[in-house]
């Protein structure tokens, strides 16, 4: 059944249901569990989904009041979301990487009554803050492995809690008719230029705003697949992903793990993909280090193949048609060289390829055209749902983050701020009243990106505390170059520092796995993370590849961060993102050294 068969739903509960009701016995969800790839109707998920918001009804969770999700994404996440926002509740996602304090600190903040943890790791954390959460009132437990003989009269598991929540249908329904477009829908936790986290409120009709504008956008169907291997609780993600894939059909795949996104993407081969630069830059990075360590008969034809490819990429991103050598040699290319690479990777089927939530380079969107991947670059922020802009297919304005997705409106300040109104625009942030006047003013909300408009076409140049000013007078927007040195495969991430100095420096933290192995390849002694990083032929080789990708003279230090980073740790994000305030905070005085050696 086409998308917009359907009515218009106002929640997105009763989206789902409709969804459910057309769709009964077809396939959902799938989920890969001990190697095996299962299958959840719509039905059975609908029906998962009715006896969890149930069973929070019975347990007294009021319409308004706040339950959150700690686990990581998976069959079980996606219906106790649905179950809150079908009783009536508010929807707090949380990264299962979060430590205790930052889980304490989202708790109390939103007021959760209820929250529900994946495993006995998530419990721990939840049980060392729960004295500090007044509000919370129950826990429920998705997987109860390790806690046959745990008994505490908070907690349950979620079989036993939802057995709680045996009802008809039509008492479930009659409960989604109630729910009202405006009505809160989810908090959506962002760490402000603070690093303090703060809840953005998003109603049921700024998400499905998003989520009808991004159906719209890409195409997607019931005949599409996509694997899903991102946070659920990242809103580019869970809105432009998981919810329109609810929206339109398509069928989502939920990986093991991720370290298993690589055979799972050539198991399940998608036809829609969305992620974030570092995901598709690791990728690249993948063949890259393959092709090094090829044959030389092997290496040299995808070289060639790879060169054919890019100047047909080239004429295509320039917006004009290839002289015909040049589109036959690309054809022939990706005919028999590349399009077994993209087979190897997974991509062969992928028609749907977008790339959002950070800048991504114009050199890895260059690359997959070579491919015949068209990545499509997105633009969005939390506080409109993750989608403001996009670069619809067929299009080709590098550097660009693409055209205003309708039915929002774009226009820039005196300063040059992007400022948006629409329909999805979020309603401010959760007990944050301050915050909410100062980002939304006379209905536009204040993105904080800086950008400029060219017939059309959105371009960034950064965030507004974060353009360099060098001792010079130059204007530097550091993401750029960032965004170009995470495409060696040896840099994860990088920071570019300069603000008030003679020249531009970068933090730079490696990418361990493939450092390590090119240092065993290349019989460099080490004998942990510290002494890999403080060797000189790695400090040698990563100061090549900043050269080769910044431009030779465009950097003049680097250092590399000396200690191997996890997801806990308060330099990251929960997407391995270095955040630039705490690094600039916690490597002060190694940003002064550089500058004191020079």
């Amino acid at each position: 059944m086409a998308v917009n068969a359907h009515p218009e739903a106002a929640s997105i509960p009763a989206m789902v249901w409709q969804r459910v009701r057309a769709r009964g016995p077809q396939t959902a969800l799938r989920k890969k569990d001990r190697g095996i790839w299962g299958a959840v109707s719509w039905a059975e998920l609908g029906a998962r989904a009715r006896r969890i918001g149930m069973a929070l009804k019975q347990a007294g969770l009021r319409p308004g009041e706040r339950a959150a999700v700690l686990a990581e994404a998976g069959v079980d996440w996606i219906c106790a979301d649905l179950g809150i926002l079908g009783a009536g509740g508010v929807s707090v996602g949380l990264y299962p990487t979060d430590p205790a304090a930052t889980v304490a600190g989202v708790l109390r903040d939103s007021g959760a009554v209820l929250l529900f943890v994946e495993n006995e790791e998530q419990l721990d954390k939840a049980l060392q803050v729960r004295d500090a959460c007044p509000a919370l009132r129950r826990i429920v437990v998705f997987d109860m492995k390790g806690l046959r003989d745990f008994a505490d009269p908070m907690c349950d598991s979620l079989e036993v809690f939802a057995a709680t929540g045996d009802a008809r249908a039509d008492d479930w329904e009659q409960g989604l008719a109630a729910i009202g477009a405006d009505d809160l829908a989810l908090l959506a936790y962002t760490a402000g230029a603070t690093g303090a986290p703060k809840g953005v409120m998003l109603s049921h009709r700024n998400v499905l705003a998003v989520v009808r504008a991004a159906a719209a956008l890409t195409g997607q169907g019931p005949g599409d697949e996509r694997l899903a291997f991102l946070p659920l609780c990242h809103m580019a993600e869970r809105i432009f992903g998981h919810y329109q894939a609810l929206y339109s059909g398509t069928v989502t795949n939920l990986v093991e793990s991720a370290e298993t996104v690589p055979e799972n993407l050539r198991e399940v081969r998608p036809t829609a993909m969305m992620a974030f630069p570092r995901i598709w830059a690791k990728l690249h990075s993948g063949v890259a280090i393959a092709a090094a360590g090829a044959t030389p008969v092997q290496g040299a034809l995808y070289r060639i193949a790879l060169a054919a490819g890019l100047r047909a990429a080239d004429a295509a991103l320039a917006g004009r048609r290839a002289p015909p050598w040049v589109a036959a040699c690309g054809w022939l290319a990706r005919r028999l060289v590349l399009g077994r690479v993209r087979a190897a990777m997974g991509l062969d089927r992928l028609r749907h390829a977008h790339v959002g939530a950070a800048p991504v380079s114009p050199e890895l969107i260059r690359w997959y055209r070579a491919l015949g991947i068209e990545l499509l670059q997105v633009y969005g922020l939390t506080e409109c749902g993750g989608l403001l802009s996009a670069m619809p297919a067929g299009s080709a304005r590098p550097g660009s983050v693409g055209r205003v997705v309708p039915p929002g409106e774009v226009r820039l300040s005196e300063a040059g701020e992007i400022l948006l109104r629409g329909p999805q625009v979020c309603l401010g942030y959760w007990n944050r009243p301050d915050l909410t006047a100062a980002a939304l003013r006379d209905g536009w909300l204040h993105t904080g990106d800086l950008g400029e408009m060219a017939d059309g076409w959105l371009y960034l140049h950064g965030r507004t505390g974060e353009v360099l000013v060098t001792a010079g007078g130059a204007r530097v927007a550091p993401a750029a170059i960032e965004n170009r040195l995470t495409l060696s495969p040896y840099i994860a991430d990088a920071v570019v520092v300069g603000d008030g100095r003679t020249s531009l420096s970068c933090l730079v933290m490696i990418e361990h796995d493939t450092v390590e192995a090119w240092a065993q390849g290349n019989n460099v002694a080490f004998t942990g993370f510290a002494s890999l990083v403080a060797a000189e032929a790695v400090r040698a080789l990563i100061g090549r590849e900043v050269a080769r990708l910044a431009g030779p003279g465009a950097i003049a230090a680097i250092r590399l961060i000396d200690r191997k980073l996890e997801p806990e740790d308060p330099e990251l994000t929960p997407l391995m993102k270095l955040k630039r305030h705490v690094v600039l905070g916690q490597y002060g005085d190694l940003i002064d050294d550089i500058y004191r050696a020079a």
